[in-house]
């Protein structure tokens, strides 16, 4: 029997060391590996269920990617905002206590099981009110509003007096989290056809092009601070953690819709490539059919994530460990920082360093 480890990949870290001695390690490319034959409406449940953690991001492309390479123009459905709201909503309640500072938080878990999106009967109705008792300890349109002037001093601004447990754990982490980062490009493929048609093209032409992408010959980065709408320079981790809960903001409160973009491409008969805006960046789906309707079955898939541009061997998280010192007392703490802001959907083992092994 398979380990978990080798089902869903695990990231190995070593701070200090040259690229791509750095960070190593890839994801098994199971679409391509469980999709080829199959019927082609099977593609939304089968990457839905390999890929549980962004469950609902990849049975929508799956679903448009299919529909475009058949020429159908169903309505995408609007599961992008309110699924990707709750993502964000539990890695600050559940990731963020333990990873900014070392202990438990008290406060977190009363926020978790008082969040409205994330009892039953979902709803944002009081979300306001929740964000601002229990994140941000002013009104959210008041935070976001500064924030939208002027995001890096406003962020500082509200976590350097803020009283809310949120505030407290980033003041703690700020000497670490401001450090500048290596940055990547940042990946906005999405932003015309030419450009996603010529990223399909790169997975045609290459079956391994998913496991190490590129766009123009280089790594890219994608995040909630690349999107189409409201793009961020990001610089730090802070700045990552502050695009973060900016876009955790404008989701829950009223006018959130739309602004996660998504769409497909008929690219030929029988090729179809789709794309989302979801929690940890830019989702792509590409397939190629073989038949026609109901009969049609899976002849090649290819599922590009975000965690593949992320934490490419030679791309910004790789730079940016490239340049730790492992012997620093405060390494790891970087390396936690590090790789809760960029997020990867994988485990990661980090060689070198004291306090070495996270999940």
């Amino acid at each position: 029997m398979m380990s978990l480890d080798a089902l869903a990949g695990v990231l190995r870290v070593q701070p200090g060391a040259p690229r791509p001695a750095a960070l190593s390690g890839q994801r098994p490319d199971w679409a391509a590996r469980l999709a080829v034959g199959r019927p082609a409406q099977s593609l939304p449940d089968l990457l839905g269920a390999v890929f549980s953690l962004c469950s609902h991001a990849h049975r929508l492309c799956a679903r448009a990617a299919v529909d475009a390479a058949q020429g159908r123009n169903a309505p995408l459905p609007d599961t992008l905002r309110g699924e990707t709201l709750r993502e964000h909503l539990r890695r600050i309640l559940l990731d963020w206590p333990a990873l900014l500072t070392a202990g438990p938080s008290a406060e977190a878990p009363r926020a978790l099981a008082a969040c409205p999106v994330l009892r039953e009967g979902a709803s944002t109705d009081n979300m306001a009110d929740w964000m601002q008792h229990h994140l941000l300890g002013v009104a959210p349109t008041q935070w976001l509003a500064a924030f939208e002037r002027a995001p890096q001093q406003a962020f500082a601004d509200w976590r350097d007096a803020g009283q809310t447990w949120l505030a407290r754990r980033l003041r703690d982490s700020a000497a670490l989290a401001d450090a500048p980062l290596a940055a990547a490009p940042p990946l906005q493929v999405h932003a015309s056809d030419t450009g996603l048609r010529s990223l399909a093209a790169a997975m045609k032409q290459d079956p391994a092009f998913t496991r190490r992408p590129r766009i123009d010959g280089a790594c890219a980065e994608t995040g909630c601070w690349t999107r189409l709408a409201d793009s961020a320079l990001a610089r730090s981790a802070s700045d990552r953690f502050a695009a973060r809960l900016a876009e955790l903001v404008r989701l829950a409160l009223p006018g959130g819709e739309g602004r996660l973009r998504s769409g497909r491409i008929a690219l030929a008969p029988g090729e179809g490539l789709a794309w989302a805006e979801m929690a940890r960046g830019l989702l792509v789906h590409h397939v190629l059919l073989d038949g026609h309707g109901d009969d049609a079955r899976i002849a090649a898939c290819h599922v590009l994530a975000p965690t593949e541009w992320n934490f490419d061997v030679d791309g910004a998280v790789a730079a940016a460990l490239e340049k730790l010192d492992p012997a620093a007392p405060d390494c790891a703490r970087r390396v936690e920082l590090l790789m809760a802001a960029y997020d990867p959907c994988v485990r990661y083992e980090v060689a070198g360093v004291r306090e070495a092994a996270h999940a």
